[in-house]
This record gives structure tokens, sequence and C-alpha cells, in this order.
């Protein structure tokens, strides 16, 4: 049973940064996918940044630029560094975790505002 710690969310103003993170508990074998999505007040939700236990990346479009993606493998963390924050980034953002033949794994969600 592996269990998703998130932190690091908040209020920023318009052009600032926060850092989130994400620490996995329990031990994970194998090829797996940690990411991070948001959903945004009448939204869906959406992926906004993953990257595997190899090292690979992908960023959505709309955070390019912007938003950085890590990992730690040896401590099973996850890291999201997210500058030059718009109003529009505005959202819950929830830790994701994927391994094969198993079902995903969520955070409880870590708020994020960013005001005008």
């Amino acid at each position: 049973q592996v269990q998703l710690v998130e932190s690091g969310g908040g209020l920023v103003q318009a052009g600032g940064s926060l850092r989130l993170s994400c620490a996995a508990s329990g031990s994970i074998f194998g090829f797996n996918v940690m990411g991070w999505y948001r959903q945004a007040p009448g939204k869906q939700r959406e992926l906004v940044a993953t990257i595997t236990s190899t090292g690979s990346t992908n960023v959505a479009d709309s955070v390019k630029g912007r938003f950085t993606i890590s990992r730690e493998n040896a401590k099973n963390t996850v890291s999201l560094q997210m500058n030059s924050l718009k109003p529009d980034d505005t959202a819950v953002y929830y830790c994701n975790l994927k391994r094969l033949l198993q079902g995903d794994s969520w955070g409880q969600g870590t708020q994020v505002t960013v005001s005008s």
C-alpha cells in the first residue's frame, strides 16, 4: 500500500513561484510514472507533468517553460517547480503514481491559488 503525501501549496501573486513536493511511502518496484495533475473549479482534471522512473519527462503545453518536474528515486519523491505563475494556474494539484498492472495512487491534493 503506497501513500502519497503532498506539500508546498499556497497563495502566491502572479509572476511568483511555488514548489510542490510529493513523498511516496512504502516500497515501489519496477517501472513507474509519477506526476502532477490539477483541477480548477468547474473544469476537468488535467495532466500537468509526469516523470518516469528512468527520467523521461512529459510536460503540458500550457506550462512548458514555466514548470519543471523532477524526482529522487532513492527517496521516492517527486517535485514540481512552478515559476511565472498565472491566475489560470489556480487549481488543486494532485500527485499521482502509476505502476504496471496496478491501479493509480493519488495524493490528497494541495491548493494553489495565484492572485492578480
